[in-house]
């Protein structure tokens, strides 16, 4: 248990270690001499390591937003000594992690053996499943062994089966089949493709949208990104003043807010071409000698270079209608809790939706 444990925590969930381990790999059944093994498992690893610096620029300016947001509408922030993640896996941690060492070998079998070619990447979310499954099992009366298979199990199977279901949207969007999207995303994903298929028209794309020559700086992520941020605390800190702190100016709080984000997408994107170029030819070797045919799946955020624009209007869209919807099940009190809008998840789930067409 102590070495599982160790595994866990010192690789399957540090993303920079397990991809430049993967890369390491993937280059050492390529035969490469060791100066290629180390620059290029060193870079995917910095590649991962941008990235994920890019995405904590990102959630740090929003994050803020979602704290507004509930104590506007519950009146109080959150309670720290309420059920939440660190108090379950204190006491169902051991399961987690058991139920994501047998999940994986169920991973690699079903990659090695069937037609579902899927070898799922994303770091976190290699503990994330498991944890909602075994949270599942649990609220459903699991125990024991029961629990751990039961999360095992469900974990495996979407970790192969999603990525592989949403594989031609993925490809449609990137003209790129070397990799595919491992993340929660993924049934969101599907049914904005079914919908955009049946509905859309690829002759007409939100990255041909016209702008007039002095408005042509919105088309560049980074600054659309930034604007709209700067608007968005602005308004939410006139309805929730607390957003402001003591002493904070609001038109420049407002105003780095908005340009720490332009600059976490920057970031971002800039470590998301870095890994892909790095990880990409370093998997041809595990593709081609050790599990055949098979396709790495990564994190939502490599898709946000492919269409900038759908990213924007995603969360956009996304942040209107769920904060309308919200509104509406609250005031009815449709689900018997209090919800509060999610900013993160309009921004990277619903975000990363709109492109799958």
């Amino acid at each position: 248990m102590a070495f599982l444990d160790f595994i866990t925590s010192n690789i399957l969930r540090n993303p920079p270690v397990l991809l430049g381990l993967i890369a390491a790999i993937g280059l050492i059944v390529q035969k490469k001499n060791i100066a290629d093994i180390i620059k290029g498992s060193l870079t995917a690893a910095f590649g991962m390591i941008i990235l994920n610096t890019g995405v904590g620029l990102i959630t740090g300016t929003i994050s803020p937003i979602n704290s507004a947001f509930q104590e506007a509408i519950t009146g109080k922030t959150a309670v720290a000594n309420t059920l939440n993640d660190t108090t379950f896996t204190a006491s169902f941690g051991g399961d987690v992690g058991l139920a994501m060492f047998f999940g994986l070998i169920l991973h690699l079998i079903i990659a090695r053996f069937t037609k579902v070619k899927t070898i799922f990447l994303t770091g976190h979310m290699l503990w994330w499943f498991p944890f909602i499954f075994v949270a599942a099992g649990v609220e459903a009366g699991l125990s024991g062994f029961g629990l751990i298979i039961f999360g095992a199990v469900f974990s495996a199977l979407y970790w192969s089966f999603m990525p592989w279901i949403m594989r031609k949207f993925i490809w449609d969007v990137t003209g790129d089949q070397s990799f595919l999207i491992g993340h929660p995303t993924g049934m969101l994903s599907i049914i904005s493709g079914l919908v955009a298929r049946k509905f859309g028209n690829k002759q007409h794309s939100t990255e041909d949208l016209k702008v007039p020559k002095s408005l042509s700086f919105f088309r560049e992520i980074s600054v659309t990104g930034a604007t709209v941020i700067f608007i968005m605390y602005i308004i939410v800190a006139i309805i929730v003043p607390s957003l402001v702190g003591k002493g904070e100016n609001l038109l420049f709080l407002s105003l780095n807010q908005g340009l720490t984000f332009g600059a976490g997408l920057l970031v971002m994107l800039y470590g998301v071409r870095f890994l892909i170029n790095q990880i990409v030819p370093a998997f041809q070797g595990i593709s081609e000698k050790l599990i055949p045919g098979s396709v790495p799946a990564f994190d939502v955020p490599i898709l946000f270079n492919y269409r900038p624009n759908a990213v924007i209007i995603g969360f956009l869209v996304a942040m209107t209608t769920s904060t309308i919807m919200i509104i509406i099940a609250n005031s009815f009190n449709i689900f018997g809790v209090i919800l509060i809008p999610l900013v993160i998840t309009s921004f990277f789930e619903m975000g990363g939706s709109c492109r799958c067409r």
